[in-house]
């Protein structure tokens, strides 16, 4: 591997860096949001670059509306779409449809330890996830042991902003220090190869 292959390495990799902190900067007000870090290892084949997800608790949001859930600890709400489809999110901002289910802002449908979550009037949310009614578990949301629900809270984005601003200025120079090695050595080659056909 010679030099222009490294340079060029090293400037993916800036690029990459650059990419993480503009997403995390993207999302830093999203709820629950999870960012992301980037880690650089040294390898036979130049500087590579490892995505991983931050599990850090994001600051708890007090909203005052019932039906906004926050976890505090690890897990996250089930959620499945109009195509059956189930994903996790930690946003916990949830209304009552017509049917009583609890759904997000795109429709999809918090699933609870029974499937589809049903939150009768009256009901109550308590921290260990039980939705309680008349003193009467009706239903659960599922939660991992050690943590707990809050309700009326929604949890904010783990993003630290000026940390991901500094990410971003520290990445961009990066990559102008191997733009600028990798246009030395190329006019370095460029010069040597002129020099060599002269002496021919």
């Amino acid at each position: 591997m010679d030099g222009l292959d490294w340079a060029a390495g090293a400037m993916a990799a800036a690029r990459t860096r650059l990419e993480i902190a503009a997403e995390n900067l993207a999302n830093g007000s999203s709820d629950g949001f999870r960012k992301s870090s980037a880690r650089g290892f040294l390898t036979a084949e130049g500087v590579q670059i490892v995505r991983q997800r931050d599990q850090a608790q994001g600051p708890l949001r007090r909203t005052g509306r019932d039906l906004d859930l926050a976890i505090a600890g690890p897990g996250a709400f089930r959620l499945r779409d109009a195509h059956g489809q189930v994903t996790q999110t930690r946003s916990g901002a949830f209304a009552r449809d017509r049917f009583g289910r609890l759904c997000d802002g795109e429709g999809r449908i918090l699933l609870g330890a029974r499937g589809p979550l049903h939150v009768p009037e009256g009901a109550t949310i308590s921290p260990s996830g039980a939705i309680e009614r008349d003193g009467r578990t009706v239903e659960r949301i599922p939660l991992p042991a050690g943590s707990s629900l809050r309700s009326g809270f929604l949890e904010g984005s783990n993003v630290d902003a000026i940390g991901e601003m500094i990410d971003v200025l520290t990445a961009q120079r990066s990559f102008e220090t191997a733009q600028k090695v990798l246009s030395a050595i190329d006019r370095t080659r460029q010069t040597a190869t002129t020099q060599v056909a002269q002496l021919k």
